[in-house]
Order: structure tokens, then sequence, then C-alpha cells
């Protein structure tokens, strides 16, 4: 169903458009100037029937009418029109004038059928007071269409008429106004078979915002609702199993959807978690979808559909996530014997020649068959490529790598809708428009031709009209249905043209947004380099932060908000139990300082860091001063640590300067990141100034000169007076006890002779002679003279 809004002035002393005659063809007279408080009413198409009228077919349209004003209509009418100039060529398509600007009453372009013996037009018994609704069904004979039997596409609608009193100057009077009207594209063929068929490729994208939080823990139900039969996904699978399509899928939604399947709990905002609810609708989602993967090709996007536009705009760490997620997708295991193909979605001003050479290329696992897609729209009609006979180009790129890229346009005026921009997203609308524009393609050219049907981001939140869309490759007989796959095989040598300007900025992530994703993508890279084996990170670390980037997250800031957060807490959590020590106990000490010594100009202390992880690290740590540069550190080696152990630091500094250092230390990673917040270190130096040195050195001076006085004293005294007097009693050397008792007798176990020690076993005393020539008195006088 689409609607048409359409505003009637609320004062009623402006003049108002008059039909001067009761039938529906009525004449204008006056128009008040719009208000800003103008009431409202709304026209709705319900249904047109058939969708393409063979010449001499009859047309029913069936819809409703609702007054949302605060304005009672009298003798209400509803009136089929049409606009009788037939268009034949697609450019005339995209000239039918929106008339936006325009009051209601005079948007003469749709005029009334006015047959008083046809149900052109519907009559209302009954007042239509604010707030009611009324439906209304018109069958229009062909005859009535006042058109040729030539095939073509032509302006139809359905306007609505009624009466309101009007007071001027103190006098009522009455007026018959146009107050609503929707149009609709009606194309009208003549049975006969068309010029050519044109080869339709339609894509579409499987993709929702993220909701894993973590494990099995999930946001909210919302995707699993959304695979049911009733749901978006569920809606968008059934055209799948019938129709041929390609499939445009996230591989983080396939993810998300394979933990749903094995059981899951939500998450409520009080962080208390229930069982979840949809697992066997997920389940049943999966199955189907790998059925379908038989007849239907996969292009899988970058993992969790990132915003690549404004990721490359940010530029620095944010940008390395494009090729992260499109490295993820290229090592993806999607199961089955079936394949699929890498690729990338780009719309509007996301899609300039920067961004198609950043994202296309450099990322590990590229391959040449790799996907690249992007919306006609994005450029400007002037500028836009003929995407005839194939939609296939080679689009340069002068700022990267390579200078062109293989790229597929979709052609977005086959999802418009129209002619009303208000009902653009309309099923119907969305149905005839896909209708006349490939009917005119088929008409008005000669030799084959292709066009691939691409759904915009958000076009569509409930599926009903892919549902129109692709339901009409079925009806219409110019239509040769195919997959993204064929399109592109039958391009070999595809058509170089320009990128899109890059004037037009791309909407996207906010700059809070892209600032808690920095901070994430900078927590979750420090926790990583913290490992002893880089390589055994779980993925998982990796891919939330891909998924917290997501363009899905358009319309859902709130739950952005939410799952970032979520991240954020976890992975900070991880990081803060890896910690320094600053006692026994253990504990982290974030506010209390760490106090050392240094007993000299060099000196060393320990730091102890605790790993209270389930894995094994490998971790340094930092010791700097921010207000004292002659604090020198010594290179610090990193260290192995297992998991819930602790690793002693030898820290060995110098100062040049004594008193208190005030210091820092941090626990670092094997990037050199730091863990965490760092400690703060109080250091006291304790070493000689200048003046103490002078001191010390002079006592030792003093006290080795005063020794070698002594020491020539000595000999002087020695070399004057050679015959020195007989030493007394040695206390090394005693003299050997008397063995003789107190009778005179000598004990006879001493009488007995000894006998001597051999020869070998005797000392060898080498006597060197003295000056006076007496050897043995030389070796007596040297142990035991007083400065001996």
């Amino acid at each position: 169903m689409f609607r048409r809004r359409l505003r009637l002035s609320a004062a009623t002393a402006a003049s108002l458009m008059i039909v001067a005659s009761a039938t529906v063809s009525a004449a204008t007279t006056a128009v008040a100037s719009p208000q800003a408080d103008d009431p409202v009413v709304d026209v709705a198409i319900d249904s047109f029937s058939p969708a393409i009228p063979k010449v001499g077919q009859a047309v029913t349209i069936t819809g409703t009418v609702t007054n949302t004003s605060n304005v009672t209509l009298e003798v209400p009418q509803a009136i089929a029109c049409i606009d009788t100039e037939r268009l034949t060529t697609r450019a005339e398509l995209a000239a039918i004038p929106t008339e936006e600007n325009k009051p209601v009453g005079n948007r003469n372009n749709c005029h009334g059928l006015d047959s008083a013996e046809a149900a052109t037009f519907q009559p209302f018994t009954e007042p239509l007071v604010p707030k009611a609704r009324v439906k209304f069904e018109l069958v229009v004979p062909w005859a009535e269409w006042h058109i040729s039997k030539k095939p073509g596409v032509y302006v139809v609608g359905v306007m609505f008429r009624g009466t309101v009193a009007t007071t001027v100057d103190g006098q009522k009077s009455t007026n018959r106004i146009t107050a609503g009207r929707s149009r609709m594209l009606m194309p009208v063929t003549d049975g006969k078979p068309t010029a050519r068929k044109v080869t339709t490729a339609v894509v579409l994208p499987l993709r929702h915002r993220p909701t894993l939080l973590a494990a099995d823990r999930f946001a909210n139900e919302s995707l699993a609702q959304s695979m049911a039969p009733t749901g978006a996904l569920g809606r968008l699978l059934a055209l799948g199993q019938k129709q041929k399509v390609t499939w445009l899928v996230d591989p983080g939604m396939l993810d998300e959807a394979r933990q749903m399947r094995d059981g899951y709990r939500v998450v409520g905002d009080n962080n208390v978690s229930r069982p979840g609810t949809g697992a066997k609708a997920v389940a049943n989602w999966l199955r189907a979808f790998d059925a379908t993967r038989a007849k239907n090709p996969v292009v899988l996007l970058p993992y969790g559909d990132p915003d690549v536009g404004s990721l490359i705009e940010a530029a620095g760490g944010l940008r390395d996530l494009v090729g992260q997620a499109r490295a993820a997708t290229e090592q993806y295991n999607l199961g089955g014997a079936q394949g699929f193909k890498s690729g990338l979605w780009l719309e509007n001003g996301s899609v300039t020649s920067r961004n198609l050479a950043a994202a296309s290329t450099g990322y590990a696992g590229a391959r040449p068959d790799d996907t690249t897609l992007v919306s006609s729209s994005s450029w400007t009609a002037d500028d836009r490529p003929a995407l005839s006979p194939s939609p296939v180009y080679n689009v340069l790129t002068p700022e990267g790598p390579v200078k062109s890229v293989k790229t597929v346009i979709a052609d977005s005026s086959l999802t418009a809708g129209g002619p009303d921009p208000a009902d653009a997203s309309s099923p119907l609308q969305v149905r005839q428009r896909f209708a006349a524009e490939t009917e005119l393609l088929a008409s008005s050219g000669k030799g084959p031709i292709s066009v691939v049907a691409l759904p915009p981001r958000g076009w569509d939140p409930d599926g009903q009209a892919a549902v129109q869309l692709v339901q009409s490759l079925s009806i219409l007989p110019w239509v040769k249905p195919a997959t993204l796959n064929e399109i592109i095989a039958a391009t070999p040598k595809p058509v170089v043209t320009k990128a899109p300007p890059a004037g037009r900025p791309a909407p996207g992530l906010s700059p809070g947004q892209l600032d808690q994703l920095r901070k994430l993508g900078t927590s979750t890279n420090t926790f990583i380099s913290l490992l002893n084996d880089i390589e055994q990170a779980d993925e998982n670390l990796r891919r939330a932060l891909l998924r917290a980037a997501s363009y899905s997250w358009r319309g859902f800031a709130d739950e952005a908000q939410r799952f970032v957060g979520y991240e954020q807490g976890g992975v900070t959590s991880q990081l803060n139990k890896v910690h320094l020590v600053t006692n026994a106990g253990g504990e982290r000490g974030q506010h209390r300082a760490i106090k050392v010594n240094l007993s000299g100009s060099k000196g060393q202390f320990p730091l102890t860091v605790e790993n209270g992880l389930d894995v094994t690290i490998r971790i340094g740590v930092a010791v700097s001063s921010p207000n004292r540069d002659d604090l020198r550190i010594q290179p610090i080696q990193q260290k192995i640590v297992p998991p819930h152990q602790k690793a002693t630091f030898q820290i060995k500094a110098s100062a040049e300067q004594n008193g208190l250092i005030r210091a820092e230390a941090k626990v670092i990673s094997q990037s050199q990141a730091q863990v965490g917040k760092s400690q703060e270190l109080v250091i006291q130096a304790r070493q000689y100034g200048s003046v103490g040195w002078i001191l010390v050195g002079s006592a030792c001076a003093l006290l080795f000169g005063t020794s070698a006085v002594r020491i020539y004293r000595r000999i002087r005294s020695e070399k004057r007076n050679p015959s020195a007097t007989e030493p007394g009693p040695d206390p090394l050397h005693p003299a050997p006890l008397d063995t003789t008792d107190s009778t005179g007798t000598r004990d006879d176990a001493a009488a007995e002779p000894v006998e001597p020690l051999a020869d070998e076993l005797q000392p060898h005393l080498a006597a060197t002679p003295e000056p006076n020539g007496h050897a043995q008195q030389s070796l007596k006088e040297g142990v035991g003279t007083k400065d001996g």
C-alpha cells in the first residue's frame, strides 16, 4: 500500500480550487496559500490489476482514503485519473514532474475520468469526518482511458474530492476541492513479443544489525524474529526458493544465526539473561538457505558489513578495519559443496575512486573474481554510465595500486518506485516501476541487454517490496531471469568509465561512534598483542570489532551504543587482569605509589607483574619520569608469564642527582602498547656529592700515606741495628713443653725416640741468606717481630 499526503488550507477566508462542473472534470478558480498547520488527507492504492494491462483490458483499482485532518468533507468522491501522454523512453519516465511544490488543486497532470456509465468514480453517501476511513474500488474500462492502442507507459491514479464549508467576512459558503491524489505507472502491452529480452539479475541482501554480545549472549530477539516466516529475512528467503536470485550475505549474520541455532540467552537492560525462544526458527532458516544455494549463488559481504565509506574517511586504524573485514570473508567457511564470491557493496556518496581502490585491493586473500557492486544513483544524471548493453564496467581508480576495478553497476531506477517520491518505497509502486522500466528497455532497442536490480540499504525493512520485485520476474514476458555470475561471465571485456566525483559527502557513522570504535580497536589490539602466541588469539575478538563498525547500525543508535559498550567492557576487564603488584597480598594498588631506594648513583629494584588471565602472555615493564630527565633505566627484557602466575623484573636504574624522583611504571605488550593504567613510583636516590667525594679521597690519601711512612721507618731502623736483642717468646710458635716431672725424671713415653718424618713429607724451606750471612736466624726474626 502506498499513500500521498495532501494539504488543505485551514484558513477558510482563503480561496480554494472550485470545480465549476458537478462532474469530476472540474475547472480551477482559486487556491489558498498553504498554511503551516494545514490538515492532511491520505489516499492509498492497495491493488492495481492487472499489473500490465493489454490493449482493451479493463483495470481494477482498490484502496482507502483516510481523513487525518480536522475538517469534515461533504459529498466525498474517489475518482480515477490519467495523464494521456504516452511515455516511450526511460528518459521520459525520469522526467515525470512530481509537482510536490504545488497545491493539490493545481496539480493538473492527472485528469479525472467523468463517465457516468462506468465505475470510474465512486461517491460516498456519508461525509468523511476527521479520522474516518473509507474504502474504494474503481473499475476502468479500456475505452475510458482515452489512450492509444500502442504499447507504452502511462501515469494513472486516484483523486479524492469533497466539499468544505468556509467563512469569509462572516459569510458562509461551500467549496468543492481536490483534497488528495495518488499516482502510479501503468505499462500497457499489445500482446506482441517485444524487440528483445531483458536479462535481469535480482540481487537480494541478507543482512541484519549485530545482536551477538559474547559467547551465547544476545542483545535481543530481533534476528530470530526476522528469520521467522513472517519476518523480513524469512520473506526474502522464500523468494529464493521459487525464483532465481543472487544472495548478498553478511557472514557475520550467519555466524550469529549459527550460534542462535545451538542455543542462546538474551541479556536484558539490567544485564539479567533469559533463555532465547527463536532457536528453532533460526535453524529452519539456515537449512532452507543452504538448500537454495544449489541454484542461487552467494556473494559474501565484508565480515560484519562495515560502513566502508566512513571507515576509509576516518583513516588510521579504522581504515584498516576494511581490509580486515575483507580478509575475514576470504577465509570464511560457508560450508557445503557450493562456493561463494567475496564482494563489496558501495552506495551513493561512498562510491569514489579512492574508496574503490582502498576497499578492493591490498587485503589478504584477494582474488580476481571478487565482486564489487555499486548503485547507478551514485553518479549524477549527466555523468552516469549508459548501463547498456551490460552493467559491468572497469571503473578507473588512479589513486590505487591497480588503475581500475571491475564493478557491477546496479540500475537504481529499477527499484525507484514512484512517480511520487512520497510513495517510492511502496511495494506496489516498486512493482509497477520495475515493469515500466524493463518494458521500455525491451521495446526500445536492439541486441542483447542485461541489468542488475539491487534494492538500496534501508529500502525495504519488512521485505514486502522485494516480494513484489521478485514476483515480477515470473509475470513480465520480456524479462529473462539470470544470476549475477551469468551477467559478469557474459561481459569478458568491460567498458572503462570514470568513478563519480568525490564532491558529495557520504552520511555514515557519527564522530562519537567513530571515537568509540577507535577506543575499542585500541583495547582489542592491545589484548591480542599481550598473547605469547598472537596467532592463537580468539577470532571472536577481532570479529566483534568488525561488527561494531557495521553499516546496519544506521537507524539503531541506541542498540549500537549498547553493543560497543558491552564489547569495550569485556575487553577492559580482561586487560585489568594483567597488572603490577604493590604488596605481598597481590593488590593492584592503582592509587598507591610503589616506594624504592637507590643507595648510590646506580641501583636496582624489583617490580612484579601478575597474569590473572587463562592464557600465557609475553610482557615487559617500562619506567619513566615525567619531570626528571636524569633518571636512566637499562633495557628491560620481556618475560613469558604462564596463566595465573607472576613475574618479577629487576629494574636497573641510575640518577645523576639525589632526592625523590616521581616516576611511573607500566606494563607493556609485545607491540609496546600500554596495558592498563600506569603505576606511580617514588624513587629515593642517595648518593655523594662532589664535596663528599673530595673528603673521601683525602681520607684515603692520609691513610695510605701514614702507612707508607711507618713501613719506611721500620726498614730503616733494621738496617741501622742488625744485631738486635734476642727476641722474646713468639706467641705463634711457643717453646716445647718440659716433660720432666717434679722428681727430676722424664716421662718414659716422652723419652722414647721419635721416628723422623720422611724427607719427601718435610717442607723444603729455601733459606735466603741475609746480609750478615746468618740464614737461620733471619727466618726466626721474620715471624716474631713487632711489625711482623
